[in-house]
């Protein structure tokens, strides 16, 4: 059971409130994405959505009951599961709790002292139901029940409870003696996988082969979805392409995380432009991860080669120093870059020898990211100075030199609509009330420096491109991604010997001029 730390939405609060105490809410909701934590994202507790510990997860629920008591609860909950949503059970106290259904069952099993038997036969006719109508055969279909049950049910002691096992095996028609060890076998390699998702400096490798057990499971049952995606996570940040990637389609948030370290949590929230590009380059990157690690690589290549890292310079450009010097956003962006490095190549630290394959993916990430800042404060700084050209210049060369700062600008951030997006979101959040501390006394120059180059850009874009989609277009990428997402949770086929382009991924990227890893 989770421990409370956010508010619950205010609707649903108060639902609880007026059923009285003791009030149990049926919520469903999908995995909560929270895309300022990357690097640092804990582990999700499997068979919870976390409602009742992240503050973002309030948004967008659906409330389908508020039961009077803890077994009318669970009795619901048995009845409306399903492969197409998670269901959260929702109570407060001193504050929001949100409690597993084994959680649930165990309290009420271990209160009757002669047991429920209504209860011990609904459980098992939602084993059954989690059994499938048509499994690919019985032995799929027992292990699907098995993963549901200890994705759900791990509170109680015994892996199904015996007279649950009889219940769903009579109503599936059962009588294979091997059935009971094979649901035992099933729900201790699950078990065992979701308990090695805590376990410190893994192998990409090692992630990789758990992902590919997850998967699968994870298309009917939601609520391993969030550990299938967390795994995705964890090897895309042990992947230079997959950082490369990331570091292309990531808006500039070093303004939040320079609030965030100075000011903890009581900072302005990030603004929701940013916010959505942040979510976007996530799902994008997983997509990535998702077709690569599934044996499509065709689909990854076509991702990769759509968002390439852009092309490194060995000094910033005079615009973008003169950008540095006028913007203290942009110093502080800088100066993070060398902090990261300097923390990732310091052989004092454990990561550095336990973990080098994050290590290598985060110096592809950090020099693609410094990259794009070049490019950024580059396209800014020329919008916020245009280069003077000497009189003897012609009219059409004059022409083509007044349309550089707009495509310098769409090169940065990939579309025109893209960089107004970022540029209007970094204002928004700089004018939150109240300002913190730190930055009470450069805010306001920082927003007139903005300001002023967000009013500059739109004359100076290229003519044509204000209603073209080109580059980083967030519908297609959407559709796209989603295509790709879907196609990942359909059951992998049995794993083939790893093919040539698994062996070349990451030796070919260690050919001069870029950046890499060893598989």
């Amino acid at each position: 059971m989770s421990e409370p730390t956010s508010p619950l939405p205010e609707a649903l609060s108060s639902r609880l409130a007026a059923a009285g105490p003791g009030a149990v809410a049926l919520v469903e909701t999908g995995p909560v994405l929270d895309p300022l934590t990357w690097e640092e994202a804990p582990v999700p507790v499997v068979g919870e959505t976390g409602l009742a510990r992240t503050p973002s997860a309030g948004e967008g629920v659906s409330v389908l009951q508020v039961c009077r008591g803890r077994r009318e609860a669970l009795l619901r909950w048995l009845e409306l599961d399903s492969a197409t949503g998670q269901l959260a059970l929702v109570s407060t106290g001193e504050g929001p709790f949100e409690h597993t259904p084994g959680e649930l069952a165990a309290r009420l099993l271990q209160d009757s002292a002669s047991g429920d038997a209504d209860l011990v036969e609904a459980m098992g006719h939602w084993l059954a139901r989690r059994f499938g109508p048509r499994p690919q055969s019985p032995e799929a279909g027992w292990a699907a029940a098995a993963a549901a049950w200890t994705c759900h049910m791990r509170a109680l002691a015994e892996l199904p409870l015996t007279a649950v096992l009889t219940a769903a095996r009579d109503r599936a028609g059962d009588d294979s003696p091997d059935t009971g060890e094979l649901i035992m076998r099933t729900s201790l390699t699950l078990t065992d996988l979701i308990d090695r998702m805590n376990a410190p400096h893994r192998t990409r490798a090692d992630l990789v082969a758990d992902w590919r057990t997850l998967q699968p499971l994870a298309a009917t049952i939601p609520a391993l979805r969030a550990g299938a995606d967390w795994l995705l996570d964890q090897i895309a940040l042990r992947d230079a392409p997959a950082q490369q990637m990331r570091a292309v389609l990531e808006p500039d948030i070093s303004d939040h995380q320079r609030d965030h370290r100075a000011a903890g949590s009581s900072v302005p929230a990030l603004d929701a432009a940013r916010t959505s590009q942040l979510a976007q380059a996530r799902h994008t990157v997983r997509s990535y991860t998702a077709a690569f690690y599934s044996g499509r690589t065709e689909e990854a290549e076509l991702l990769r080669n759509a968002f390439p890292a852009p092309a490194r310079s060995l000094h910033a450009s005079a615009q973008a120093q003169a950008w540095r010097q006028a913007s203290l956003t942009a110093r502080h962006a800088l100066d993070a870059v060398a902090a990261r490095r300097a923390a990732a190549s310091a052989e004092d630290d454990t990561a550095y020898f336990a973990d080098p394959e994050r290590l290598h993916a985060e110096s592809a990430y950090l020099s693609t990211w410094q990259g794009r800042l070049d490019l950024v404060h580059d396209a800014l700084g020329r919008l916020a100075s245009p280069v003077a050209l000497p009189h003897e210049v012609s009219e059409d060369l004059r022409a083509i030199a007044a349309q550089v700062p707009g495509r310098r600008l769409a090169e940065a951030f990939g579309t025109r609509e893209r960089a107004l997006a970022a540029l209007d979101g970094q204002i928004g959040y700089l004018q939150q009330e109240p300002t913190p501390e730190h930055r009470r006394k450069s805010t306001r120059g920082e927003l007139a420096l903005l300001t002023a180059v967000r009013d500059s850009a739109v004359p100076r874009l290229p003519a044509g491109e204000e209603h073209g989609k080109s580059g980083l277009d967030e519908d297609a990428i959407r559709r796209r991604v989603e295509q790709i997402m879907d196609a990942a949770r359909a059951p992998l086929v049995p794993q083939a010997p790893p093919t040539a382009a698994l062996q070349d991924h990451g030796v070919n990227l260690q050919q001069p001029g870029t950046i890499g890893m060893q598989p």
